[in-house]
């Protein structure tokens, strides 16, 4: 028993050497996905405001996901270095739990880009016929006009069925430049045209949504299959320190 305890020794060393190493990776791993969660949220942020709330999730989920990946990943080095059998037993479920709601969260973005178009078909053409230059979604569709140089659902017409149209004409959001562009212009359907961006924002939006969702999708699957072998080396090290103290019994 003894000739095998100094066999498992080196094998225990060596696991939890890359057990270490993984809990780095893990660490890094978290500041990714919080990264991603945040820049998913501040970057599609305006676009996300338009669509309904159940497709806005995943940023969210991302940012708790990373959160919690870099508070537990401590756990994970100190149970490694005391070699605590059931302290890397819970690491491995824990990472089980991870890997499951970064799927979760990866597979609702990648399904998500494609019932985002409806959704945000819906809701913008609500918010410009609701327009009043004030409340959230107005200033969330002022955003999205400004910086994606569009206008409109399909085109700067979409404004002449707005509320807000005939008293204060098509928003200034719409105009190519501001220096350039007076209230005479936005009221008028002859000289709008060439004062405001004609191309609408419908299109661009969604193949915005698209590839960055997709952006975020990619990371997070890829991410999420590299806690299998983290779960991996975790249950292997716990295994052989659990055998090598029942031999010394």
């Amino acid at each position: 028993m003894a000739s095998r305890r100094l066999e498992t020794r080196p094998l225990i060393a060596c696991l939890k050497t890359l057990l270490l190493a993984y809990c780095l990776i893990f660490w890094t791993t978290g500041a990714i996905l919080l990264a991603v969660g945040l820049w998913g949220r501040l970057l599609l942020g305006p676009y996300l405001s338009l669509m309904a709330d159940t497709s806005t999730n995943a940023p969210y989920v991302l940012i708790a996901t990373g959160t919690t990946i870099i508070m537990f990943g401590l756990f994970g080095c100190l149970a490694t270095c005391r070699g605590s059998v059931w302290m890397l037993k819970l690491y491995a479920v824990f990472l089980l739990l991870v890997f499951l709601a970064e799927l979760i969260a990866g597979i609702s973005g990648f399904i998500f880009r494609h019932e985002m178009k409806g959704s945000f078909m819906r809701t913008f053409q609500e918010a410009v016929i609701q327009y009043n230059a004030q409340d959230q979604r107005s200033l969330a569709v002022d955003n999205v006009q400004r910086s994606l140089r569009c206008c409109g659902v399909y085109n700067y017409t979409s404004w002449f069925s707005s509320s807000f149209y005939p008293t204060s004409g098509i928003p200034a959001s719409c105009c190519i430049s501001l220096s350039d562009c007076s209230r005479l212009d936005l009221h008028s359907a002859t000289l709008a045209p060439s004062k405001v961006h004609t191309q609408g924002c419908y299109n661009l939006v969604t193949s915005f949504i698209e590839t960055n969702m997709g952006v975020i999708a990619g990371v997070t699957f890829g991410i999420a299959f590299s806690q299998l072998l983290g779960m991996l080396l975790a249950c292997c090290l716990s295994r052989f320190i659990s055998a090598n103290q029942y031999e010394m019994v």
